[in-house]
């Protein structure tokens, strides 16, 4: 039941970046974008520390989950989640306009699709 709630949220979370990233054209938007991928990555792993737990892996930070989601298959990736988790974390801790967009274009290139991926995943193994 717990993994069903987490990936309810990490859902409604992309739901609203899909949002975002179909919409953000002026600055503000573009900055909102920003805030919503961070709090969809928090949901992300969140999520995937629920299906480990399930799996009997701990772990209790998001570098760690996402180094065990990598090694459990729940994630293909893991050079780019831990981009995603840089970028979160810059994202979070300092403003700079040049780096806001190129975390944005990260955003729309490859993270949404990445979450996409994640959240299927996740959820085919509800589905089991």
């Amino acid at each position: 039941m717990r993994r069903e709630k987490k990936l309810k949220n990490f859902s409604d979370a992309l739901e609203r970046l899909k949002e975002a990233v179909e919409n953000a054209e002026t600055e503000l938007e573009i900055d909102g974008t920003i805030q919503r991928f961070e709090f969809t990555f928090e949901q992300a792993w969140k999520a995937l520390k629920a299906f480990l737990e399930d799996e009997g892996i701990e772990c209790r930070l998001p570098k760690g989950c996402l180094k065990e989601a990598y090694a459990a298959g729940f994630i293909e990736d893991e050079k780019l989640w831990l981009q995603m988790l840089s970028d979160r974390n810059t994202s979070s801790h300092l403003y700079s306009f040049e780096t806001s967009r190129e975390i944005f274009e990260r955003i729309k290139g490859l993270y949404l699709g990445a979450f996409e991926k994640l959240f299927q995943t996740l959820a085919d193994r509800v589905g089991d």
